[in-house]
């Protein structure tokens, strides 16, 4: 009974190498799943963007009654008639990584495209409409 006295309390080596080995789990888990957030947010913001100047182009067809798209993005952010608000915001012509959205029409079709989070553009992650 005295040797049971004398046990001092406490954790073991192996029980604090066992508490720091799943703390280390639990934290790759949380790194592997909320690593990616930040950059499907900004694809998700961009594909927004580029939808509502999409409808800010159909906008424009439809008030100045062509049938043919603006020739520029910045055709957008003036006001079509007087006293109107411009249909999109000078900021709105920008992705989520802070490029300019790359704008163009071929006749009565237009293209819409962000470089995506490589920033460059003609790669495989390019976000268009």
């Amino acid at each position: 009974m005295k040797n049971q006295k004398k046990r001092r309390a406490g954790f073991t080596l192996v029980e604090l190498l066992l508490v720091i080995a799943i703390l280390g789990v639990l934290g790759t888990v949380v790194v592997l799943n909320f690593g990616g957030a930040g950059e499907k947010s900004a694809k998700t913001a961009t594909q927004q963007s580029i939808a509502a100047i999409n409808t800010a182009v159909e906008i424009y067809k439809v008030e100045k009654l062509k049938s043919n798209p603006p020739p520029s993005l910045e055709t957008l952010t003036s006001p079509l008639t007087d006293g109107a608000e411009p249909l999109l915001d000078a900021a709105n012509l920008k992705d989520a990584w802070g490029n300019p959205f790359e704008y163009s029409v071929s006749g009565k079709k237009y293209t819409i495209r962000s470089a995506g989070p490589d920033e460059q553009m003609g790669t495989e992650d390019d976000l268009t409409n």
